[in-house]
């Protein structure tokens, strides 16, 4: 088996397998648009769980809130920090009956998952030769996104409230619904919370640590045409659906997730719905920069208004709303912030990787709301899919840096 990390890494790796096992089993899945906090019953079960667990732990103030919010305090000396994760999974694959599958010292090649012919391959994946992977059985996303950052905060909170005499300052810990669908800030109380920082544990890459994190719209187009029986269509149907491929056909190829990379933004359809009378498109539009951003949300409504005006009788509702800010601008007052993680990965003996995140963590929202929030690695790949994969190794270094970070900030 691949070495750990650190002798805590191994010490702290079963505890945070069992609890990754056990979490993952619960269908967490968001879904949006919400009509209530959290937006499934499933998230309520989870944030239970993880409540009764912090009680059995010794944090007797361990509370779940009507809209999902658990938070926790373990005292300690000197400021209180923040510790934070989402529960909720990507509404855009199943989390039905997730299986998680232990692939026990993982030979590094491809890894066939027994349902729908899904094969795990990738030079990330391929790196862990040796270590314990975590998969699904195919069908299923698997949930590490992000609930091995859950479990890594449960196993570091467990370690540290079992070993008194290791220093730490007061945590505040807090698990929060509806990341995945933009609403996992929506109700949080910052004055509540009463932390001077905090950390998001929902990176992916051992080693992650991020200041930085795309700013993000959402844009609605609702195309509305006119429906008649085809038989009497001469003339009358105005077919929404046909207005909506042209919409999405003129869209710009290289400005897409799958056309750009590094701080390239991008403008992203998810969803199409509807039928003769009226469509309605859903896209998400990011970038790096408030400006860029601007630009890309006004270039689909310049593009929707100009293919819908080639029909008369067509009518276009277009909308757009911010999602999140970029955290950079709002941790940059706040160097130690960022060093103090810097130094607690790097004494877990990994080096620090500093790349601005493609997406969101509740920490874009945190930060600008006046609690600043870098995010730090835990450790799984290939989200959002039935090919998501983590290993124990990474997951107990997320849980070992947790620890780290504690003390670095006691000092």
């Amino acid at each position: 088996m691949a070495r750990f990390t650190s002798p805590l890494a191994e010490q702290l790796a079963d505890d945070v397998l069992e609890r990754f096992l056990r979490y993952a089993r619960i269908d967490t899945k968001s879904h949006a648009p919400r009509e209530q906090c959290p937006s499934t019953p499933g998230q309520l079960e989870l944030a239970g769980m993880l409540r009764d667990e912090l009680e059995q732990l010794g944090l007797s103030d361990a509370g779940l809130d009507d809209n999902g919010y658990v938070f926790a305090t373990l005292e300690g000396t000197g400021p209180v920090i923040g510790l934070l994760a989402h529960v909720d999974t990507s509404p855009e694959v199943s989390g039905t009956g997730v299986e998680p599958i232990v692939h026990r010292d993982y030979d590094g090649e491809p890894i066939a998952l027994p349902r729908n012919e899904v094969v795990v391959d990738t030079p990330e994946l391929r790196a862990k030769k040796g270590e314990v992977v975590v998969t699904t059985s195919g069908d299923t996303l698997l949930g590490a996104d992000d609930k091995s950052g859950v479990a890594a905060i449960m196993g570091a909170v467990a370690h540290l409230a079992a070993n008194s005499d290791l220093s730490r300052p007061t945590l505040r810990i807090g698990f929060l619904p509806d990341e995945e669908i933009g609403e996992g800030a929506t109700l949080f109380d910052v004055e509540r919370f009463g932390a001077r920082c905090a950390y998001t544990l929902d990176g992916s890459a051992i080693g992650e640590l991020q200041d930085e994190t795309f700013t993000g719209a959402e844009v609605v187009l609702e195309i509305h045409g006119y429906d008649i029986h085809p038989g009497f269509a001469t003339g009358v149907m105005v077919n929404a659906l046909r207005l909506a491929g042209k919409v999405l056909a003129a869209l710009p190829a290289d400005v897409a997730p799958e056309t750009t990379a590094d701080r390239e933004g991008f403008i992203h359809p998810y969803v199409i719905e509807g039928g003769i009378a009226k469509v309605t498109i859903r896209l998400i539009v990011r970038d790096f920069e408030d400006d860029l951003l601007h630009e890309k949300v006004e270039r689909v409504r310049a593009i929707a208004e100009e293919v819908v005006a080639t029909e008369p009788r067509a009518r276009l509702e277009f909308s757009a709303r911010p999602q999140y800010p970029n955290m950079r601008d709002h941790l940059k007052p706040f160097p130690e912030i960022v060093e103090k993680a810097e130094a607690a990965i790097r004494a877990e003996g990994i080096e620090p990787i500093r790349n601005p995140i493609r997406g969101g963590t509740d920490g874009s929202r945190l930060s600008a709301m006046g609690l600043p929030t870098p995010n730090i690695f835990a450790g799984g790949h290939d989200f959002h899919s039935p090919r998501e994969w983590v290993t124990v190794q990474d997951m107990a270094a997320a849980a070992a840096v947790v620890v780290r970070l504690a003390a670095e900030w006691a000092e």
